[in-house]
């Protein structure tokens, strides 16, 4: 592998598309290992577009403005930070002079809850909740009632939760078929409705595709409030027998999707069962723990991955936790005050994203910590987390 100088005829690139917190580190590690940072995203100054080379603001939905920037920059690698993307740009584009990570069909796939799904479920044969999918409301009604309640509906693209509801009484059907057609990112109309799982925990299991073949990563536990995690701790302590059939699901789905990199894969366990639920072709947000919590961080770990570099050797340095960091109001002009007292405890780390503005909820950072145990990390994080004031004026 070779690799020239940012801003040189020599140099080797990468588009991401998507730059939010997690495209950001991404930006961070292909730095730090000479690779020239481009970034798109639909709003300026998003937290990547800060650390990046140069940034352009574009619908990735919109095709022919997501084909012009591609063809614009010429990228050597093309990185996809979020769903929302036109992915049949991808297809058409892929070469051999432009590689999409992990792969176009792998960014088509899991654009969509139903393209992975059906690709798991369907083709793979793995075990997951029973499910159905639904364009229109008189469909949805009868996948409700096949599937019974309580059932979770999600609309079929999202992100971060949003669009996301549990179904306890058939009463509330019609209420989250419309919170998850107002969820959904882009023009995708349909939802899923899957059994629910009567799960012991959930995990993610943060697995790696490189030149040397797969890794994985110590399983990471994590708490969620409507979708969106609120925490998350690594390692999520598990069954040797549940771990290792994570594990087996995880390689047959990242193989099948084909590339090189880091991707999430989300699953429920009950005793020594195992369901998969979803997987992300990028570094997950429950991820931002092995900021402290590894040698190489998911982020370093996708960067490596997508460049043809080795991963001989993937250190963990025990329990540890990461806890976010939350804004309320309606401002583009956020500060944080008290981070002294977040940072007072030992082996404790902040993350501040640099998002421009709050609208609503918005995750802004996450506080990160290590102890002995895995409920002391906890705690040290929340208490970090509670520690910082965000004042939205």
């Amino acid at each position: 592998m070779k690799i020239g100088t940012p801003l040189s005829r020599s140099k080797l690139s990468a588009l991401l598309l998507g730059g939010g917190e997690l495209g950001k580190e991404v930006v961070i590690e292909l730095q730090r290992l000479g690779v020239e940072t481009i970034v798109a995203d639909r709003y300026a100054n998003s937290p990547a577009m800060q650390v990046a080379h140069r940034s352009h603001v574009l619908n990735m939905l919109d095709a022919d403005a997501l084909r012009g920037v591609i063809e614009l920059e010429k990228p050597d690698y093309v990185i996809p930070e979020i769903e929302a993307i036109a992915t049949d740009v991808l297809v058409e584009l892929e070469s051999d002079d432009i590689c999409m990570v992990p792969t176009a069909r792998a960014a088509r796939l899991t654009m969509n809850r139903e393209g992975i799904r059906r690709l798991a479920a369907e083709e793979l044969g793995i075990a997951t909740s029973p499910y159905r999918f639904a364009s229109s409301e008189q469909e949805y009604l009868a996948a409700v009632a096949d599937i019974g309640v309580p059932c979770v509906v999600k609309p079929v693209m999202s992100s971060s939760g949003k669009g996301q509801s549990t179904v306890k009484d058939v009463d509330q059907a019609l209420e989250a078929w419309e919170y998850a057609r107002a969820g959904a990112r882009g023009e995708a109309d349909r939802v899923i409705v899957e059994g629910f799982v009567d799960f012991e925990y959930e995990i993610t299991l943060l697995t790696v595709q490189h030149t040397g073949g797969v890794s994985f990563c110590e399983p990471i536990g994590h708490r969620q409030e409507g979708g969106d995690y609120q925490e998350s701790w690594q390692p999520q302590p598990m069954r040797p027998t549940a771990r290792k059939e994570c594990e087996r699901i995880a390689g047959v789905v990242t193989e099948a999707l084909g590339g090189y990199g880091l991707f999430g894969v989300e699953f429920f366990i009950r005793g020594d069962d195992v369901y998969f639920s979803e997987v992300s072709p990028r570094p997950h947000d429950t991820g931002m723990v092995t900021m402290i919590s590894q040698d190489l961080s998911e982020f370093a770990l996708h960067a490596r991955a997508i460049l043809g570099l080795p991963v001989p050797v993937i250190r963990q340095y025990g329990p540890s936790a990461s806890a976010v960091v939350l804004a309320h109001g309606d401002s583009d002009a956020l500060a944080f005050d008290h981070l002294e007292a977040a940072l007072a405890e030992p082996d404790t780390a902040i993350r501040l994203f640099g998002k421009p503005e709050v609208r609503g909820e918005r995750r802004m950072g996450v506080v990160l910590a290590r102890s002995r145990e895995i409920d002391g990390a906890r705690t040290k994080a929340k208490r970090g987390a509670a520690a910082i004031q965000v004042i939205a004026d």
